[in-house]
């Protein structure tokens, strides 16, 4: 038996995680094994292999996996039945995205042997909470490490410095200062530090990677279908789509509507704000067209309950907490408040907005004999509201009684 110990990393192939699979091996004595996970993050995540090959990670300790499908039916079609969105308007495409990989970090630690896992996320932000909390629901003895919190690299320069004295490739556009940060995945782009830490400066157009300028996206509107059953959708325009393929190709209109853009100062859980960018085109319309269908399969009482619980439930996904019972007991409501949200929601995608324009279902709660303002045939007696009205307000007229009396 070898006495050195091994550590799983979550490793992207870029300079910053790179840099800690080395000092991983250097610094602290460790085989290390890489996971890269293909989320939809856009970008060829194949080079990692040959990256991780050149820091001469052998073959059998190299995992890349391609999680998208998973990702989207287990994570955020949950999260998007409750329509979830973080202090009233983040999508939470990076938070969504945390708890996968950690749980994936911690089954590959087990299958491997490891006695570690790591991350890159730094010790000013919400992904190393996210991370961490994960690890520990699934692996109450997993031990993590977090080199942005130990090592002495405290800027990009001595990174860089660091890299190099290591014989770590630093690609040419490293070498200036990045204007900005980005992460990605098939929900969103964030982007956020640099040119975006002042929240009074207007977000420059080249930081925008996902969706054209609302200014110049096409003139006429386009229409479209979402099919939707027990809360998830499943088709586009008729056409019978997977998780991850309906959200890609929603993600293609939204591009071409400059739909999805978000610029936010949100409070992160560490304590501090921040500003950042997110770029949500296929989220923003499915978001959409969820509530669209909501609207006429929810009860009311069940719909405005749901309301209620969304920025409590919105939250535990921000601060990490997926995999605590509050949250599965919340994701138990939520779900089965969805069966009979089954229907159809036509949209209309025109210039950054995704607006609902018609929705139909079988199980449809709208009774248009109720509400039409032509003859009801008897559906509904308006000598009714009279009592009801009555009734309501009884406490309020015996308040004024009262006070009158004063």
């Amino acid at each position: 038996m070898s006495d050195i110990k091994r550590v799983v990393l979550a490793y992207s192939g870029g300079l910053d995680t790179s840099v800690i699979a080395k000092w991983l091996s250097v610094e602290r004595g460790l085989e290390v094994v890489t996971f890269t996970a293909d989320l939809g993050q856009g970008e060829e995540i194949e080079p990692a292999r040959t990256k991780a090959r050149a820091m001469g990670i052998p073959d059998k300790h190299i995992f890349i996996e391609d999680l998208r499908e998973e990702f989207v039916r287990d994570f955020v079609f949950p999260m998007m039945r409750a329509n979830a969105r973080y202090e009233g308007d983040y999508l939470l495409g990076t938070s969504i995205a945390r708890p996968l990989i950690s749980k994936r970090l911690v089954e590959i630690a087990h299958e491997t042997g490891a006695d570690f896992i790591a991350h890159g996320a730094t010790g000013k932000g919400n992904d190393q909470v996210r991370f961490e909390l994960s690890a520990y629901a699934l692996d109450p003895d997993i031990k993590v490490i977090a080199p942005w919190r130990e090592w002495e690299l405290t800027s990009r320069t001595a990174l860089i410095a660091w890299a190099e004295a290591h014989q770590i490739v630093v690609p040419k556009d490293k070498l200036g200062d990045s204007p900005f940060s980005t992460d990605a995945n098939l929900l969103h782009t964030s982007s956020e530090g640099k040119v975006l830490e002042d929240p009074w400066v207007e977000t420059p157009d080249y930081v925008y990677s996902r969706t054209v300028n609302p200014e110049d996206a096409p003139d006429a509107p386009e229409y479209i279908t979402i099919d939707f059953e027990r809360g998830d959708g499943v088709a586009l325009n008729g056409t019978a789509m997977s998780p991850a393929t309906l959200l890609t190709a929603l993600n293609e209109l939204g591009r071409k509507h400059g739909i999805g853009r978000l610029d936010l100062v949100e409070n992160r859980f560490v304590g501090m704000k921040s500003r950042g960018m997110y770029e949500t085109p296929g989220g923003e319309i499915y978001a959409r067209a969820h509530r669209g269908i909501e609207q006429i399969t929810l009860d009311r009482g069940a719909a405005h309950l749901k309301d209620e619980l969304m920025p409590r439930y919105a939250e535990m996904i921000y601060n990490g907490f997926w995999f605590s019972p509050e949250r599965e007991m919340l994701q138990a409501a939520i779900d089965h408040s969805q069966t009979k949200v089954s229907g159809t929601v036509r949209l209309k995608l025109y210039k950054g907005t995704a607006s609902v324009v018609g929705r139909r279902s079988p199980h449809s709660l709208y009774s248009q004999a109720h509400v039409t303002f032509e003859d009801d045939a008897g559906a509904y007696d308006q000598k009714d509201a009279a009592g009801f009205i009555k009734l309501n307000a009884l406490r309020l007229r015996l308040l004024a009684q009262r006070d009158q009396r004063k």
